[in-house]
């Protein structure tokens, strides 16, 4: 279809909802707006810093990052009548890691390493839209990346801020299943499987097509032997808490080195995460997490009351993804938490409570007969105080500027006097008290 016979579209279909593209109304908005806050508080507690990559990168940078040709989002200008074959393509970042990699390595003169970093912003996927899947949504991470070898510790700080930062919202409990891919590499070519890489891929769609579908695909798409299949469901149905998974992988008698590096890394791992909450993280060698770029401990969380609700927090250790763009190996670790997610399920559960429609903490209204220059300096003098005010600005009857003050659940009503000798009084929507104040020293209580 030619620009000029474009599809002119109904006043209705300009206004439908489009699936997958969620729109809070105002007092959600607040809610979620409270959640990055809080987030960004925690984040910066453990001495991150905020950044905002731009939101695309050209499409090969991001088709090389695992099984994402379908999620991605191409971008292009709608009437490019005089396009170049060799312009570069570039699409919508469907996560934060790659971007922010490209970021690290554009700016490796200017920063201080080890970097740490934040980022709160908008990813996109094509996926079909369904419960707890979105093209549009809100994702934060955080991120260590080093111009040496990361130690192990981060491995186990960084799943433990981001509990705390799901638990400073009030979004849990979670459980969170811990892996490496070493292992799983390790495990994979002890086996003599050539394709490790593909093999990771595939056990990663187990909680989505099931164990036979992951047979199927192992014996279609890789022609391993049945023997082989179930020594690979066998070892990925392995899960627990502590030690005991260390002995039932043992237990396999499938000898690599890689195997044993991953391993190692592991105990070390659970051994500083056992010292968090009891049951908070369980290992899990399912865990895999599909994305190429991960090379050591991957983590995956969801919520422990809907085991069947999709993932809401992943990532792990990566060691090659910056060297992608530079020609220096700077590994990092880190995880995302999608935040959007989160809010959709908890919105939907009826756990989220929503009692402000406006940031505003207090109305001032425009009492009859009060000079409007009155009101404005009354509505400054209480901004200047750190709070948040609107003013009325229309002389209309009191009955009209309460129920106004009431629809938008404004906390505070101030009636200032008819002269400035006169006496302000304030009122406490929810008690309905209403007390003489001073703008100059009042204080809520």
């Amino acid at each position: 279809m030619s620009p000029s016979e474009t599809k002119i579209t109904t006043s209705k279909e300009r206004v439908r909802p489009i699936s997958g593209f969620p729109e809070w109304l105002p007092e959600y908005r607040l809610v979620e707006l409270q959640w990055i806050d809080s987030f960004r508080k925690i984040f910066e507690s453990y001495g991150f810093t905020s950044i905002e990559p731009r939101s695309i990168e050209p499409v090969e940078v991001l088709l090389k990052q695992g099984d994402t040709d379908k999620e991605i989002y191409s971008i292009g200008r709608l009437l490019n009548n005089n396009s170049d074959e060799n312009e570069p393509s570039y699409a919508l970042h469907y996560d934060m890691t790659v971007p922010m990699a490209r970021y690290v390595a554009a700016n490796i003169n200017q920063l201080n390493f080890p970097f740490k970093r934040y980022q709160m912003q908008k990813a996109w996927r094509g996926e079909r839209p369904q419960d707890g899947r979105f093209r549009e949504f809100l994702q934060c991470d955080i991120d260590v990346v080093d111009t040496r070898p990361i130690p192990l510790h981060f491995d186990a700080e960084i799943p433990i801020i981001m509990h705390e930062a799901i638990e400073s919202i009030g979004a849990g409990p979670l459980t969170t299943k811990v892996n490496n891919r070493k292992i799983l590499e390790g495990f994979y070519s002890g086996l003599s499987i050539s394709d490790t890489s593909n093999t990771i891929r595939i056990i990663d769609k187990l909680d989505k097509i099931g164990t036979d579908g992951v047979a199927t695909m192992l014996s279609k798409d890789l022609k391993l032997t049945p023997p082989i299949i179930d020594m690979v469901l066998n070892f990925a149905e392995i899960k627990g808490a502590g030690h005991s998974v260390i002995d039932q992988i043992r237990d396999l008698n499938v000898k690599s080195s890689l195997l044993e590096e991953g391993i190692n890394e592991l105990e070390f791992v659970i051994q500083q995460l056992e010292k968090y909450k009891a049951g908070t993280f369980l290992v899990d060698m399912s865990i895999a997490r599909g994305l190429a770029y991960y090379t050591g401990t991957v983590y995956e969380s969801r919520f422990t009351e809907y085991p069947n609700f999709p993932t809401i927090c992943g990532g792990g250790r990566y060691d090659n993804l910056v060297g992608d763009f530079v020609n220096k190996k700077l590994p990092g670790i880190g995880i995302s938490i999608g935040l959007t997610r989160i809010f959709a399920k908890l919105m939907r559960e009826g756990k989220i409570q929503a009692n402000r429609k406006t940031p505003t903490d207090i109305l001032v209204v425009h009492t009859q007969g009060a000079p409007y220059d009155l009101i404005k300096d009354t509505a400054n003098i209480l901004r200047a105080r750190g709070f948040n005010v609107e003013q009325y600005h229309e002389d209309r009857k009191l009955k009209a500027q309460l129920k106004y003050a009431g629809e938008k659940m404004i906390p505070w009503i101030w009636f200032p006097p008819a002269d400035r000798n006169g006496i302000h009084e304030v009122k406490n929507s929810v008690t309905r008290v209403q007390a003489i104040s001073d703008p100059k020293t009042w204080l809520p209580g």
